[in-house]
C-alpha cells in the first residue's frame, strides 16, 4: 500500500507540474478545482514564510518518520494498524520526495464549499490522513488489557 500511494502521488504530481503551469486552476464542479501550487511549509502551508529552513526541518521529519514506519511495519501487527501504517509511510515519503527534490510539494485538489475554502492538497496527504485515521479506528477496535 505505501508503494501505490508514493506511486500515484508521484505520478499525479508529475502530470501536474510539467502540463500545466504554476498557479493554473481549473473549475471541475461547483465545489472542487484542480489546480497547481507549490507548498513550501507543512500541512495548511504552516511555516510557508520562514525563509527557507523549513524544507530542510520537514524534509529530515519525513526521513525521520519514515524510518519509524518502516520499524514499525516490520513488527506483527494487526492489519488495520499495518494498513494505517502503509498509507502515513507512502505519503510521508512522497511528500519528502518533493521537498528534497523541488524543495516545496506541490498541490492540485482544491475543494471549497459553503464559503469554506480548503487549503489544496494530493495525494500523498490523503493517505496520511486516511492512514492516520485508521490508525485512530485501529486504536479503538484493539483489546484493552485486563486491569488488576
Amino acid at each position: 500500500m505505501a508503494c501505490l500511494i508514493f506511486l500515484a502521488d508521484q505520478a499525479s504530481k508529475y502530470v501536474v507540474h510539467e502540463f500545466t503551469p504554476y498557479g493554473w486552476n481549473q473549475a471541475v464542479t461547483s465545489f472542487f478545482n484542480l489546480v497547481h501550487v507549490w507548498n513550501y511549509g507543512a500541512a495548511f502551508s504552516f511555516l510557508a514564510d520562514a525563509g527557507g529552513w523549513q524544507r530542510f526541518f520537514f524534509g529530515g521529519i519525513a526521513l525521520l518518520v519514515s524510518a519509524w514506519l518502516i520499524y514499525m511495519l516490520r513488527k506483527p501487527l494487526a492489519t488495520l494498524e499495518r494498513l494505517g501504517y502503509a498509507m502515513v509511510l507512502g505519503g510521508a515519503l512522497g511528500n519528502g520526495l518533493d521537498r528534497g527534490v523541488r524543495g516545496y510539494v506541490v498541490d492540485f485538489l482544491d475543494f471549497h464549499a459553503f464559503g469554506w475554502h480548503w487549503p489544496a492538497f494530493n495525494v500523498a496527504d490523503i493517505g496520511i490522513v486516511c492512514g492516520a485515521a485508521l490508525l485512530v479506528c485501529a486504536s479503538f477496535l484493539q483489546p484493552r488489557p485486563a486491569t488488576p
